[in-house]
């Protein structure tokens, strides 16, 4: 079953890179600026599927030659030299794929060998698996030449007119790819006015906000003062609090030509509630008024209507 089963998951891998290398190529394709580095992501993931397939047809031959052998394990209480290696091998594979039979494979033969004979190989004590499954199974990351050799290989095999961007260096060959910077992405995807920024002016004002590189520092208004007032709480104690000044637009100074009056400072301003000094000396004058209107021979209606007013006031002011 194992071995089926290994078969099954080999084919459906290689369909399935077969459509990964034409998306790679499309990246690779693209105008104005190829995706490049996302087509080296995906390469390595290629790189991975690859290895796998790979790891899994060396497995396939040990699973068949495990049941051509089947009648001499089952005769011996104890692991034959020459297929200590072989069966470690599906052992510490059996959680490292996506195998089923692998893990029944295991049970049986930490059942009759027993858990020390499982605990070495899982281990890989004495380095009895086989290096090349125990190297394509790796957690280890291809290297950077192995990554841009297949997109070299794909850009070929596509018909892609491709040059990488960033050439490799020669410390570069055997250690992984680097992590993406960004170059391959263009400015302002979503607007599609990548062409703003590339005005001299415009790039030169490029700087670092907050932390973030590559913000545009734009001209604002500058912040108004803060004024402190003093308020009283709700225990009658003075509190300090900020209060942002209150802008009131200054109204143009129209003069009338007329009279030479600021109609700003009369047509705006709201008559005020006479006080009590400017009412007795309003009232004064107009008895002097009185008096001078009876020296000049007024009425007594006259005068009795000054001592009206008079008392009327006299009651206002009580």
């Amino acid at each position: 079953m194992a071995v089926h089963r290994f078969q099954m998951a080999s084919n459906k891998k290689t369909a399935l890179m077969k459509v990964q290398k034409r998306a790679i190529a499309v990246l690779l394709s693209e105008e104005p600026m190829p995706k490049e580095e996302k087509a080296r992501i995906r390469a390595e993931s290629l790189i991975r599927e690859d290895n796998t397939i790979e790891a899994f047809e060396i497995m396939q031959l040990s699973c068949e030659l495990l049941a051509e052998r089947m009648r001499l394990i089952s005769s011996e209480k104890t692991c034959p030299a020459d297929l200590v290696s072989t069966i470690s091998t599906l052992i510490w594979a059996s959680n490292r794929v996506d195998i089923p039979e692998l893990m029944e494979i295991r049970k049986q033969f930490a059942s009759k060998y027993g858990k020390k004979f499982e605990k070495e190989a899982m281990s890989n004590e004495g380095g009895v698996i086989n290096e090349r499954v125990f190297a394509k199974l790796s957690v280890q990351p291809p290297t950077a030449y192995l990554v841009q050799t297949y997109l070299e290989r794909i850009a070929e095999e596509f018909e892609v007119e491709w040059e990488p961007t960033q050439k490799l260096e020669p410390g570069d060959v055997q250690v992984p790819m680097a992590a993406p910077m960004g170059y391959s992405i263009p400015v302002a995807v979503g607007s599609g006015y990548g062409g703003a920024f590339e005005d001299q002016s415009l790039t030169a004002s490029v700087t670092s906000i907050d932390g973030v590189p590559g913000a545009h520092a734009m001209p604002g208004p500058a912040p108004a003062p803060i004024k402190k007032e003093q308020i009283y709480g709700p225990n009658n104690t003075e509190q300090e609090i900020s209060v942002p000044p209150i802008y009131v637009p200054k109204q143009p100074n129209i003069t009338n030509s007329s009279n030479g009056v600021d109609s700003n400072n009369n047509s705006d301003r709201k008559p005020s509630a006479p006080s009590i000094e400017s009412t007795e000396e309003d009232n004064r004058k107009t008895k002097d008024d009185k008096g001078e209107n009876d020296s000049e021979g007024g009425t007594g209606a006259d005068s009795s209507n000054y001592d009206d007013l008079a008392a009327r006031f006299n009651r206002l002011k009580k």
